[in-house]
C-alpha cells in the first residue's frame, strides 16, 4: 500500500537541509550583499556547510534570482542552468 504524504510534509522535507545550515546562524545580508560588493565570505561560509548541495538544488528547482545559494552567485547559477541545457 503506498504511503501518502500531504504537501506540507513534502516542503517539509525538502528544506530540512536549512536546519544545519551555516548561513542560519549568519545574517541574510551576507548571502545577498548590495551590488557590486564581494560574495567571497558567503562563499566561503557555504564551502563548510554540509547542506550546500541541498541548498543550490532547491535555488535552481524554484529559479531563486537573487543571493549566494549553494555557494554560487545569481550569475554562477544562471550560467550553470545554461550550460546543463
Amino acid at each position: 500500500m503506498p504511503i501518502h504524504t500531504n504537501a506540507s510534509t513534502t516542503i517539509d522535507h525538502e528544506l530540512s537541509w536549512q536546519e544545519t545550515a551555516l548561513c542560519a546562524q549568519t545574517g541574510p545580508e551576507l548571502f545577498f550583499p548590495d551590488p557590486g560588493s564581494s560574495t567571497r565570505d558567503a562563499k566561503r561560509l557555504c564551502a563548510a556547510c554540509e547542506g550546500r548541495e541541498a541548498c543550490l538544488e532547491y535555488a535552481l528547482t524554484h529559479d531563486e534570482r537573487f543571493g549566494v545559494w549553494g555557494g554560487l552567485s545569481e550569475k554562477e547559477r544562471h550560467a550553470l542552468k545554461r550550460s546543463s541545457r
